[in-house]
């Protein structure tokens, strides 16, 4: 019998604030979408979200409908108001691992992931476009643990040095100025066996974005009229999100990227790191990736693809 999650950490730092999740009252219908970033985060909430409204009739755009509990830029008194008048069926997005998460036995989780490498590389463009207002936001909102979020200098081979081989937080793997993709998927890789618990990759969506997408609605107890499948399918395509982004992340993303949401959707696409990662960068890689355990590796790294991956 699969052990329960237990909430054993905390994480606090420029972004995240796990205890906000103290305060919030769960629902027995829950959908939790969690990832560590660039993983595929937007995306399944598009899924979601189309999931839940067939007829392509969301009340707003699906990152507003799915707001970011711990991060702690947003008021979080707006943020579980916002919960709290939601009629439809609540989907949450949370970038703090399972053991910061409160367990609510009722709720469904979802935990997409990606290759650390294709992280990395979408990564360089989020980090990259960042605006004056949102360093300042994220360094002077009041409750900042730990220093301040450090401004993107473009010197690849440091970044790549100190994402693969320096935490923010001492217990992970990486993940530094941020907080660790590597040992991300791992604290819900290690609950995976639970009912109530999904691991999805990016990989897999990208492969057969149907297929994953009825995966989900069964996983979710999610209906969706046979006829309707197509056009639902369609609006969650990377090609039919980027004819327009603000339609998934809203208008006010422009405060935090230059170029706003057509930025922050950026490519959808995979091994970008070909050609940018060196001998020396991919060494360090193993180094990290010798740490995990070596079924999560192969998961982490081709999703349910692994057995046909080369």
């Amino acid at each position: 019998m699969a052990h329960q999650p237990a909430r054993t950490r905390v994480y606090q730092n420029h972004h995240l604030d796990s205890t906000r999740w103290n305060w919030l009252e769960p629902r027995e219908d829950d959908i939790i979408i969690a990832t560590s970033y660039k993983a595929g985060t937007t995306l399944m909430q598009t899924i979601v979200a189309n999931l839940l409204f067939p007829d392509d009739d969301m009340p707003a755009p699906a990152s507003d409908l799915s707001p970011w509990l711990d991060f702690r830029l947003f008021p979080l008194e707006l943020v579980l108001g916002q919960l709290e008048a939601q009629q439809h069926r609540r989907f949450i997005k949370t970038h703090t691992p399972l053991d910061g998460l409160p367990y609510f036995p009722k709720a469904r989780y979802i935990c997409v992931s990606r290759d650390p490498r294709d992280v990395f590389m979408s990564l360089l463009n989020h980090w990259g476009n960042h605006t004056d207002g949102f360093y300042m936001a994220a360094n002077s909102t009041p409750g900042r643990v730990g220093d301040e979020f450090p401004r993107f200098t473009g010197d690849i081979k440091e970044i790549w040095r100190n994402w693969i081989s320096r935490s923010w937080f001492d217990w992970e793997i990486g993940g530094y100025p941020y907080w660790s993709h590597l040992s991300y998927a791992l604290t819900f890789w290690n609950h995976r066996d639970m009912d109530n618990i999904a691991m999805v990759h990016f990989n897999d969506l990208r492969a057969d974005l149907e297929g994953e997408m009825r995966r989900i609605a069964d996983y979710l107890d999610i209906d969706v009229p046979e006829e309707k499948w197509p056009d639902v399918v369609r609006r969650c395509t990377f090609d039919e999100v980027k004819k327009n982004p603000t339609k998934v992340v809203g208008e006010g993303i422009s405060f935090a990227f230059e170029g706003g949401a057509d930025t922050f959707i950026h490519k959808g696409t995979n091994r970008r790191w070909v050609g940018v990662l060196d001998d020396e960068d991919l060494a360090l890689y193993e180094e990290s990736m010798a740490k995990l355990p070596q079924d999560f590796r192969q998961w982490l790294e081709h999703g349910r693809q692994a057995d046909a991956a080369s």
